[in-house]
């Protein structure tokens, strides 16, 4: 197979999102736009990868090198043309021979079968591949205008386009793939003598069609070039992205009575058999194993729900919550950094963070593990078959042996052996007949007080 590069285009500053974090860098799935494609661009085999970033986003670099490598940023400065931002990339890509995608850093829905068609293109003949698709609103997109063989000989901007150029409905994707030698040479052609002054990428056809070269369009769906460049285009397509993975999890056996409240992120993993209920919200990194139960309004986020486990209501898995096969975590139950075993309960009220909850256990209502001193996080284990009574806080670093009891309302400082008893308690004083006797005197002041 041919080698494979890509040229993402991040250099854009995204002014109409309204926003201090940059276009490319707002999520869809819980997951930047960039890295989506980066992701995309990846399964579709491209092994050589540049972002193309400006010097106003210091942030779209960093993340360009943690994904990529020092090496995978190049700079457009300054942003003269989509033309211009590919042919940053010419130098870092002059050793390279094979086949060079131009994609956008702002298209969220992207698939790597998007782009594979555009590599069919090449492989069938094609000097230039171009992503066409035919938008609902045609509007504010360039047309891409074809020959009777079909081959494409032309693209037109909107703002110079004819009523009769306007009516034809194939439209530019932005998105290009061809040999880096043709790529480049044509790139070096392009004039900006328009009345923006800026190299468009989209002359590249002309070029190609110059030298009789052939250039063919794919018809992507809408979905697939559809760009997020405000909050209102952001939120639509997490709108798509969040339909797509409803109807792909009920299609694998996932129970969701109402799907439509449910939110997904980009890597959620529920196994056939789950059950989600109404207004679930899985963050990042949370995977769900068969038979276990997600009850309504829960939060997870880096968890794992092993099987035949509940979770809920009103739960909140953070990372590092591990929730052992058929161990319950009830309603207003935070879990953080810890692993609960096998048939463990936790069922009202309690936060449990760093540390480990034995098979069998029961955590009382309103039990706390007192993981933080304000400098340093410590753990607490309970052990297998421990009972810990209703309203006990836990001072870590401690461990409560296998089949210990708790006391309620005992606060633990010290570790607490095998099957023994722990209890921390004040005395309790009892004074006869003084509740009437206090009813009595206040009723009287009352009622002094009401003359």
């Amino acid at each position: 197979m041919t080698a494979r590069a890509a040229v993402i285009m991040a250099a854009g500053q995204g002014t109409r999102m309204k926003s201090p974090i940059p276009k490319v860098l707002h999520k869809v799935g819980g997951r930047s736009l960039l890295d989506r494609v980066i992701d995309t661009v990846q399964a579709a085999g491209c092994d050589r990868i540049h972002v193309v970033v400006g010097n106003h986003s210091p942030e779209v670099r960093a993340r360009a090198v943690e994904r990529l490598g020092e090496g995978a940023p190049v700079l457009q400065d300054p942003p003269l043309g989509t033309g211009h931002a590919v042919l940053a990339a010419r130098d870092v890509l002059a050793d390279f021979e094979g086949d060079v995608l131009v994609v956008n850093g702002d298209c969220p829905l992207l698939s790597p079968q998007d782009l594979e068609y555009l590599f069919t293109l090449r492989t069938k003949g094609a000097a230039l591949a171009i992503m066409g698709f035919e938008p609902h609103d045609p509007l504010l997109y360039g047309r891409v205008l074809r020959g009777a063989d079909g081959h494409v000989i032309r693209i037109v901007e909107p703002s110079q386009a004819t009523e009769e150029i306007r009516s034809v409905k194939l439209c530019n994707g932005g998105m290009y793939v061809a040999h880096a030698r043709d790529l480049f040479r044509w790139l070096g052609r392009v004039k900006n003598d328009n009345p923006k002054g800026e190299y468009f990428i989209t002359d590249i056809v002309s070029e190609a069609t110059h030298e009789e070269a052939v250039v063919r369009a794919n018809i992507a769906p809408e979905s697939a070039v559809m760009g997020a460049d405000t909050q209102a285009q952001l939120a639509q397509a997490e709108a798509i992205f969040q339909r797509r993975r409803r109807e792909q999890f009920l299609a694998q056996g996932v129970a969701m009575p109402a799907p439509e409240t449910v939110h997904f992120s980009w890597d959620t993993d529920l196994a056939p058999g789950a059950t989600v209920e109404p207004y679930v919200v899985f963050a990042p990194g949370v995977r769900v194993e068969t038979g276990a139960v997600i009850r309504a309004f829960s939060h997870l986020e880096g968890a794992i729900v092993r099987a035949g486990a509940l979770v809920g209501p009103y739960a909140r898995l953070r990372p590092g919550a591990d929730i052992g096969e058929e161990a319950h975590i009830g309603n207003f139950v935070e879990v953080k950094k810890v692993t609960v075993g096998k048939g463990a309960k936790a069922n009202h009220l309690s936060y449990l963070g760093d540390g480990s909850v034995g098979a069998g256990a029961n955590i009382g209502a309103g039990t706390i593990f007192c993981n933080y001193d304000g400098f340093f996080k410590y753990d607490t284990h309970v052990g297998a078959g421990a009972f810990v009574g209703s309203n006990t806080a836990l001072v870590a670093p401690i461990s409560v042996g296998e089949g210990a009891y708790i006391g309620s309302g005992s606060v633990i400082t010290k570790d607490v052996a095998a099957d023994a008893l722990a209890l921390e308690r004040g005395t309790q004083i009892e004074k006869a007949g003084w509740a009437a006797r206090f009813r009595q005197v206040m009723a009287a002041k009352k009622k002094a007080a009401a003359k």
